[in-house]
């Protein structure tokens, strides 16, 4: 009698290491190392630029302390905006946003009740606003550029009637301090706005929401087939947004000791560009916290070398479009590369 001996199974072979770091799983490392890359060169044009702050270790540090805070604020836009982005939409009131928020929280009436009621109130006041973006743009069908828009246009018009087009001075010694204060020598601010970006990267990667928020970015249709409410979705994805333009707004009031309506002027710009510069796609469907942060640290570099260097706003300003158009165009070359058929027997 003949044994009969079943073949093994066949497996097949794993894939080489070194060809991970080529493939789409390794791109984000890929753009996140090319994004330290360039904020390394911009530190280098500095210390070539201007040795006497960059080469002066205390002086170094003082400056970048100062930068870190400023930039803290647009930071925080850039998480809600990053959220934003991936489902597919746009904010342009974000910037208008923080100065409604801004303007609210610092009333004379406001302040009579301390610290704790002008934060909750900035906080209240820019989730609503997004809220009323969220229902425009998911249940009354407007484009995300038309809703938010005419939501940039309303908030400064009511931030400007609340405050009278006047400068409100912050009187609450709180508030004033939060941009003074440090723990281990880190701007209380900056602590902000990283526990910010780091809990919205646990919501982006590790939960539900952000798996939502991702699906509906790459194809809306399919993810109403799987069963995703896609306009409440939508709904809380700006109520997000408007939550991080509340946050920015006590952050900016502590920084200028004040409450303005002209608080946030061109933040939605700023936003947008770090974003898209930290690989969040404008179609949507793709996009990560840690490439944003990335982003607005070169952004706040970009313009920290043009003021210690004397140069005029319009050349910042010139230099920031550029920076967004070229942006622009390497995510469409990196599309239209992953579009392309593989070449046979590859």
């Amino acid at each position: 009698m003949t044994e009969v001996t079943e073949a093994p199974a066949h497996t097949p072979p794993a894939r080489p290491r070194e060809n991970w770091w080529r493939d789409d799983a390794s791109e984000p490392v890929r753009r996140n190392l090319g994004l330290v890359g360039v904020i390394v060169v911009l530190f280098v044009i500095g210390m070539f630029s201007r040795p006497d702050i960059f080469l002066d270790f205390s002086r170094f540090t003082g400056n970048e302390v100062i930068v870190l805070r400023q930039a803290a604020s647009i930071g925080v836009v850039t998480v809600g905006m990053t959220f934003v982005m991936i489902s597919g939409g746009i904010d342009l009131s974000v910037g208008a946003l923080l100065a409604l928020a801004s303007v609210w929280s610092t009333t004379v009436a406001t302040q009579s009740y301390g610290p704790g009621v002008m934060i909750f109130t900035a906080l209240v006041v820019g989730t609503l606003a997004g809220l009323v973006n969220g229902i425009l743009i998911a249940y009354g069908k407007l484009v995300p550029f038309i809703a938010t828009l005419a939501m940039m246009v309303a908030a400064r018009g009511l931030s400007q009637k609340i405050s009278g087009k006047l400068t409100q001075i912050v009187d609450v010694t709180d508030i004033k301090q939060l941009a003074v204060w440090e723990v281990f020598g880190i701007p209380v601010l900056v602590i902000i706005f990283l526990g910010v970006a780091g809990l919205a990267w646990v919501l982006l990667n590790r939960t539900t929401f952000g798996r939502r928020t991702i699906a509906i970015g790459g194809n809306p249709e399919a993810a109403r087939l799987a069963g995703i409410n896609i306009r409440r979705h939508t709904l809380l994805v700006y109520a997000l947004s408007g939550f991080c333009c509340g946050i920015a707004a006590i952050m900016v009031t502590a920084l200028s000791n004040a409450g303005s309506a002209t608080h946030g002027d061109l933040y939605e710009l700023q936003a947008i560009a770090a974003a898209i510069i930290g690989g969040t796609s404008l179609l949507g469907g793709r996009g990560t916290l840690v490439g944003s942060v990335l982003g607005v640290l070169i952004f706040i570099q970009i313009s920290n070398l043009f003021v210690v260097n004397n140069l005029q706003l319009e050349y910042q300003l010139i230099a920031q479009g550029a920076i967004i158009v070229g942006a622009v165009l390497v995510q469409q070359f990196r599309v239209a590369a992953l579009r392309r058929p593989a070449p046979p027997g590859a």
